[in-house]
């Protein structure tokens, strides 16, 4: 509709709101596949398929610094004296523990935090059922590694293959 205000022709819209509606349908509709695309992200990690740690020790360069899942339970945790890591920072509550699953054994290293000094148990005792999100470190590539002797470079020759924790489950059977 056009009216004539103040001697100037002008566009007078019958609904004010009219040409926001379509801003507002495909924001709404935005937010919506946004919410729906990060409930089925979610779905799939949390349904991720257990790897067996028979299948990382059979092959471990095709799981070098990739993030896994490994179920099984804790055995032989040993928590770590503070150590210093290549920046110069101390880490202080790091442990190392064994996982096993019905396949074999994989030490796992459970980093410190670094920069500020503490007592910290570890988080998991002997025997617990667990559920590990973890990153492997293969051996022949190099890289730091987690020992009794704190961060150190780990060597072609050590063949070292752990896992470093990201996240630890309790498993409710």
């Amino acid at each position: 509709m056009i009216g004539i205000k103040n001697g100037r022709m002008r566009f007078m819209r019958t609904d004010p709101f009219q040409t926001a509606r379509p801003i507002r349908t495909w924001l709404l509709w935005g937010v919506a596949c946004a919410v729906l695309g990060m409930a089925l992200n979610l779905s799939i990690t949390s349904a991720q398929e257990a790897v067996t740690v028979q299948e990382i020790l059979a092959d471990p360069s095709v799981f070098h610094l990739r993030q896994i899942t490994l179920r099984g339970t804790v055995r032989n945790v040993q928590p770590l004296d503070p150590y210093e890591i290549p920046a110069g920072s101390t880490c202080y509550g790091g442990y190392l523990f064994s996982l096993e699953d019905d396949t074999a054994m994989l030490p796992v290293a459970v980093p410190g935090l670094c920069g500020v000094p503490m007592v910290k148990d570890p988080d998991v005792e002997d025997g617990a059922r667990v559920a590990v999100d973890a990153t492997v470190q293969a051996p022949s590539h190099g890289g730091y590694a987690l020992s009794f002797k704190g961060g150190k470079i780990a060597v072609d020759q050590e063949g070292i293959v752990q896992a470093i924790a990201n996240r630890i489950t309790p498993l409710i059977e």
